[in-house]
């Protein structure tokens, strides 16, 4: 399976058996195609606008990666604005936030019916389960990461 050999990105196949292959992403196309690999982890709109479902016959809606995007401000410049304005951009920020999520959401619905409708199988799991059966797989530690790190993240709403 072609991950980039990142240690968030090689728990994943390492706990369910798979060999990882450190191929440039540049060639992940041609290694699905001739069977270099059999496998591929990448975001769906990725799959999508790289092509890889043309060489790829099969879909696992894992969602074991996660992304985010920050709203960051100077401290200097936060500093400048009144109480009033903050509150204003902390609104204005969620708000976009909020809206950005649900064009995502609406994106990857849409996604995972061009491919079905591409002829790829694809298959939605359950997540708590899956992550029960990574996390027996392997720890947190041996990737480089702790468990409170992970904890807190999960406490975050």
């Amino acid at each position: 399976m072609r991950v980039p050999d990142v240690p968030a990105y090689l728990a994943m196949p390492k706990s369910c058996g798979a060999n990882t292959a450190p191929i440039a992403f540049a060639e992940v196309y041609l290694a699905l195609q001739n069977g270099t690999v059999e496998a591929q982890e990448n975001p769906l709109t990725t799959i999508e606008a790289k092509k890889f479902y043309e060489v790829q016959k099969h879909i696992v809606l894992t969602g074991h990666i996660v992304d985010h995007l920050n709203t960051v401000v100077a401290k200097g410049t936060w500093e400048k604005f009144s109480d009033d304005d903050k509150k204003i951009f902390r609104e204005v920020a969620q708000e976009a936030a909020a809206r950005a999520t649900k064009q995502i959401q609406q994106s990857e619905t849409k996604l995972v019916q061009f491919f079905k409708d591409k002829g790829l199988t694809v298959t939605d799991i359950d997540k708590a389960e899956f992550l029960a059966a990574v996390q027996k797989g392997v720890t947190f530690e041996q990737f480089g990461y702790r468990k409170a790190d992970w904890d807190a993240i999960q406490a975050v709403k």
